[in-house]
């Protein structure tokens, strides 16, 4: 894409075969190893939940490995190694868990549990500079001249393509046609100043004065704020579901599945509330303080019009629709060539 400015990578390790901590697991022989390949935004929560599973009967024993990156690809280098390695993944998108289902490494019935295989969940959120000093209200603001915008890229990214539905979804809650939806797109498309590699790096972004608007996860925000940014962060009425999949690889060690039950878990889930995410499930959070949240108190106010995938028509659909690949052109890509064409 033009005018893509890639920002240097931050995850945590590079790559799905540079993990951390003991070498090998995923049915090679390396009992009681959990080596977690996902997407970027989550390190924090699944660090918080890992300290808290080894304090299990089950986990006890438990160490943990990580690789954290771009959604997409991290998802491409796991079937690139035949899942070598690798016990769980926690992804951005569906799709991302699918391909490795297709390839034989995941078991099909994986998201056929009460949460269908989502392990976390946030909204689609406005993060601005502290003060928010262009007094950005909503998506509809994304058009203005004033505004630079920081996004992921749906090449590669996950969370991207969370922001573009987000955005459609948008103009949709406005009323507009197809084709009225389309011209806001490429207004908003026209504006972004960064595509980047994922979410993470896009918020990185962000905090080095790149733009002065990021399109991004609710919690992703509130761990700016956690970690002392500088930012605040908008909750639009009219705004979008975000749920992330999880899933244990078919070779892995024992204590992946024990792993996974835990994330799912009121314990696991609060640790995901306290990172910022909204809780997948019945949790209780009326005595949780979200430090960062706009209220810490009332950390997940609730928009009044949300869409989910399933609105949609669900992942199938929208992938068919909006996003290519192998050099297909669907209807993203129209709209990010004509939004950016001189």
């Amino acid at each position: 894409m033009k005018n893509k400015f890639k920002v240097a990578a931050i995850a945590s390790v590079v790559g799905v075969l540079a993990l951390s901590g003991c070498s090998s697991a995923g049915g090679s022989g390396d009992a009681n190893t959990v080596n977690i390949v996902g997407f970027a935004v989550p390190e924090a929560a699944n660090d918080a939940i890992a300290d808290k599973f080894q304090e299990t009967d089950a986990g006890k024993d438990a160490t943990f490995s990580g690789s954290y990156g771009a959604s997409g690809d991290q998802s491409r280098k796991v079937l690139d190694n035949n899942g070598k390695d690798v016990d769980y993944v926690h992804f951005s998108l569906e799709g991302d868990v699918t391909r490795l289902v297709d390839a034989g490494l995941i078991a099909e019935d994986w998201n056929q549990g009460p949460n269908k295989g989502i392990v976390s969940s946030s909204v689609a959120v406005i993060a601005v500079e502290k003060g928010n000093p262009l007094g950005i209200k909503d998506f509809g603001d994304l058009t203005r001249s004033d505004v630079k915008v920081i996004t992921a890229d749906p090449a590669s990214s996950g969370s991207a393509r969370w922001n573009v539905l987000a955005l459609y979804s948008y103009a949709k809650a406005q009323g507009m046609s197809e084709a009225a939806a389309d011209t806001y797109l490429k207004k908003v498309f026209g504006n972004v100043v960064t595509w980047a590699a994922s979410g993470r790096e896009a918020t990185e972004a962000f905090k080095k004065g790149v733009g002065n608007v990021l399109i991004t996860y609710e919690n992703e925000a509130i761990l700016a704020k956690q970690n002392s940014e500088q930012l605040d962060y908008i909750v639009p009425d009219a705004t979008f579901r975000i749920d992330n999949p999880g899933a244990v690889l078919k070779d892995a060690d024992e204590v992946a599945t024990d792993w996974l039950d835990f994330v799912l878990s009121d314990e696991g889930q609060t640790e995901f509330v306290k990172k910022g995410f909204r809780p997948v499930g019945d949790l209780d959070i009326s005595g949780i303080e979200v430090q960062g949240a706009n209220d810490p108190s009332d950390p997940f106010p609730v928009p009044s019009k949300l869409a989910t995938i399933d609105d949609l028509g669900g992942w199938s659909k929208v992938s068919a629709e909006w996003f290519g690949k192998d050099g297909k052109k669907l209807r993203f890509d129209k709209l990010y060539a004509e939004a950016t064409k001189k």
